[in-house]
């Protein structure tokens, strides 16, 4: 399944213009880095992946349409799914990109 390109477009523009953020396409979808480091990514399967602080995970699970990823049956701490219902308003769209960002430029550069 490809990746959502109206959602990757509002993605773009947040993110439009900023120091040390590239996009890239990986796992199916279209991610961003900021400074090398995973900061939200549109995801093949639809909606967003997220980069939160692991200690903020259990309180943005509650909200809706979020939920914690799993890779190879194993739960991701500090990444979140995001549903595209949750992230149909360019507002949403918005925050769970700026969410995911100033996480990322709170870690090193790689």
């Amino acid at each position: 399944m490809a990746y959502d390109e109206e959602l990757a477009e509002q993605v773009r523009d947040v993110l439009g213009g900023r120091r040390g953020v590239t996009e890239v396409r990986m796992f199916g979808g279209l991610a961003w880095l900021a400074n090398g480091n995973m900061a939200v990514a549109v995801r093949g399967k639809g909606g967003l992946l997220v980069r939160t602080d692991p200690a903020d995970t259990e309180a943005m699970l509650d909200e809706p349409g979020t939920d914690t990823m799993v890779m190879r049956g194993r739960e991701m701490r500090g990444w979140i799914t995001v549903a595209p219902q949750a992230c149909a308003a360019h507002e949403d769209v918005a925050r769970w990109t700026e969410r995911g960002l100033s996480y990322a430029l709170t870690l090193p550069p790689k």
